[in-house]
């Protein structure tokens, strides 16, 4: 017993790790773009909007595939020496996170009345103000983002281990974990790992349910 707490803590602590830093790049990059996203009048706003929301759809092993390219010794990131490392895994995560957070902000902010928006422009809110605003009338959405954010980056298996390479005790993480011992026959080790990613998403929407009450619109 252990033995195996010893060898799933590191999986597990790594797991948190990568999917954390992840999101947190996700959402201080996809927030932002997001809430523009949604104030914008520009024209060619679809066009961004469809992108958005196609990289919702996009495949992981894709994305895996990609990155390896660009990460391996003859990619034009080959230099970053990251192929195979934690670095990479969560450069694929944010890839992957990323258009989730865009689009789940940039619909929290659409759907704010419009006459929210005409409210704060005359009462003399400037353009940060204004935005600033939106976004904590927004807050419910944002959480959104970030649940979400995290239930992809735990889920996530393709991408991480097309560029991590699944090493044990470096790039290792419960996904990767899950489908190694599944593949060696050892289902105990697997349903343990799978119990307890199981228990982290619960845990993580319990959160959320959480805060919607304490914090509610």
């Amino acid at each position: 017993m252990d033995a195996l707490r010893h060898e799933i803590w590191p999986i597990v602590s790594l797991s948190v790790l990568v999917s954390t830093t992840a999101v947190m790049l996700s959402c201080v990059l996809g927030m932002p773009l997001g809430a523009w996203l949604g104030l914008s009048a520009m024209r060619g706003k679809s066009i961004f909007q469809a992108l958005a929301f196609a990289g919702m759809a996009t495949p992981p092993v894709v994305v895996g595939l990609v990155l390896y390219l660009l990460l391996s010794r003859s990619g034009p990131l080959g230099d970053w020496r990251w192929l195979f490392t934690g670095k990479a895994m969560i450069f694929a995560q944010v890839i992957l996170d990323l258009p989730f957070v865009i689009c789940i902000t940039m619909t929290a902010v659409e759907s704010l009345p419009e006459e929210l928006r005409f409210q704060l422009r005359s009462l003399g809110a400037t353009p940060w103000q204004l935005r600033w605003t939106l976004l904590s009338e927004s807050r419910e959405g944002l959480m959104l983002a970030v649940i979400t954010a995290m239930g992809r980056s735990l889920s996530e298996v393709g991408a991480v281990l097309m560029v991590g390479g699944n090493i044990e005790g470096h790039t290792r993480v419960l996904t990767t974990a899950i489908l190694l011992e599944t593949s060696r026959g050892r289902f105990a080790v697997a349903l343990s790992l799978g119990a307890i990613l199981m228990t982290m998403a619960l845990m993580i929407n319990i959160l959320f349910v959480r805060l919607q009450k304490r914090y509610p619109r």
